[in-house]
């Protein structure tokens, strides 16, 4: 049962996004059906050592940042400088690369926001950004300096804690806009990025904070990108603007990608009192977890039960679903016949947003749902780039005696996978994301038209 609460509008959008500059130039790419995927030359550099070499990666120089190197550990960054000059040194001396991406995004979203410097720094505006891991990229100075080359600790530098935390996003974005309510960092896997949001929906929602900067990000770093090659999940074999295909017969594994998404969010009515541009409204959060043990497998039976939770009694249902869609084998399967057994064979769309830009795993959730609102300004649906082929034959789990979902192959569901970009009347988006572990996360973003 859905219990009542205040109104959450989105007021402000930024991040970071590879081959973009700014939150227009992504969305330009993206309805003009571009892949932003691209081969990474530092994969490549170890080609005989990975299987993936393609990446939806991003630069410190595409981001106007300078990384002062480690002289002593392999070219590795030991701080930033912002050529640009947005962010102090002070805060830049706390922050790996994804803190900064973060740092920036929020910086965008105030201005977009319209925020005053007294409403930024009120008790009542938070930060809730999380990433997936590590600051791996800083970790590896420290751990030369230590391990390798057997220096005391306070040689290998005093930020090491303050630039590694699993809350160090949160962290660097509240010292340098100096907010003075809610501070925190939520983890979820791959789901992180949405959930953050929905956390940050419920505490304005239920009046605990007025405004909060949120969202999630993960930065560049071959670290992460070997940890999953060695689970031998990432795409292989294609191009690299072919190599991210949801629900494509071909599908291998998904492309590791990096980025940023940070939003925005206020109280409705305060937005509107103050004739703030409101970019979206969520109706709806809901997160569950499967509870079957299952580490990697999706669940059917949790996909349905977080569809439940998402719709309650309303039963509201979306013209879009913007999909996870990572390009695994199953989890694509059940992820489509999920929503089909939710919502019908008719009436709406769906979208895979990683089909253009791969699987940014902790930015994934909250970059996609900067794509769902871009979605509702233009009026026009993304597209599933590289979904060629739906299979003609019924899945294997399809055929077991346990499975209650459709009974239908993929293949008849063609029309609800777009392959390119196409104007329609949108004013929901259902935007879902799920993560290693069997958590779900799911929210319902609609456009103002009040």
């Amino acid at each position: 049962m859905q219990a009542g609460g205040r109104k959450v509008a989105v007021v402000g959008m930024g991040g970071a996004f590879p081959t973009c500059k700014s939150v227009d130039e992504f969305g330009e790419k993206l309805f003009s059906n571009q892949s932003l995927v691209r081969e990474w030359p530092k994969a490549h550099e170890h080609r005989k050592q990975i299987r993936s070499t393609v990446s939806g990666y991003i630069t410190e120089e595409e981001m106007d940042l300078e990384a002062i190197l480690a002289p002593i550990a392999d070219a590795y960054p030991e701080t930033y400088v912002d050529k640009l000059g947005r962010i102090p040194d002070a805060n830049l001396a706390t922050a790996d690369m994804g803190s900064i991406w973060g740092m920036l995004g929020a910086l965008d979203c105030i201005k977009m926001a319209g925020w005053t410097k007294q409403e930024t720094e009120s008790e009542q505006t938070g930060v809730v950004v999380g990433s997936g891991g590590a600051g791996n990229v800083i970790l590896r100075v420290a751990w030369q300096y230590f391990f390798v080359n057997g220096v005391k600790a306070r040689v290998a530098g005093s930020h090491t804690v303050d630039r590694t935390m699993f809350y160090r996003d949160a962290a660097n974005i509240s010292c340098l806009i100096k907010s003075k309510g809610v501070c925190e960092a939520i983890g979820s896997a791959c789901a992180t990025g949405l959930g953050n949001i929905g956390y940050a929906y419920r505490l304005i929602k239920y009046g605990m904070q007025d405004r909060i900067i949120c969202g999630g990000l993960e930065s560049t770093s071959l670290e992460t990108f070997i940890g999953f090659d060695g689970m031998m999940i990432l795409s292989k074999g294609f191009s690299p603007e072919e190599s991210s295909r949801p629900f494509d017969m071909q599908r291998n594994g998904f492309v590791c990608s990096f980025g940023a998404g940070i939003v925005a969010l206020e109280e409705y009515e305060l937005a509107k009192a103050r004739g703030a541009n409101i970019l979206g409204v969520i109706e709806e959060y809901f997160n569950n977890s499967d509870g079957d043990g299952d580490m990697f497998y999706p669940s059917f039976g949790g996909q349905q039960r977080m569809w439940k939770g998402l719709l309650g009694e309303k039963g509201i249902k979306p013209d879009v679903v913007k999909m996870h869609g990572t390009s695994t084998p199953v989890g694509d399967s059940v992820e489509l016949l999920s929503v089909v057994d939710t919502l019908g064979e008719t009436g709406f769309h769906m979208c895979a947003p990683k089909s253009q830009f791969g699987h940014m795993l902790g930015g994934a959730g909250s970059v996609e749902f900067i794509a769902a609102l871009l979605m509702l300004d233009k009026q026009m649906v993304l597209p599933c780039l590289n979904s060629n082929t739906l299979n003609p034959e019924l899945e294997n789990f399809q055929k077991t005696d346990t499975w209650t979902g459709p009974k239908k192959p993929l293949i008849e569901y063609r029309d609800l996978v777009p392959q390119k970009a196409f104007a329609k009347e949108i004013n929901r988006v259902a935007c879902l994301n799920y993560g290693f572990g069997g958590t779900n996360s799911a929210l319902m973003l609609a456009r103002d038209i009040s």
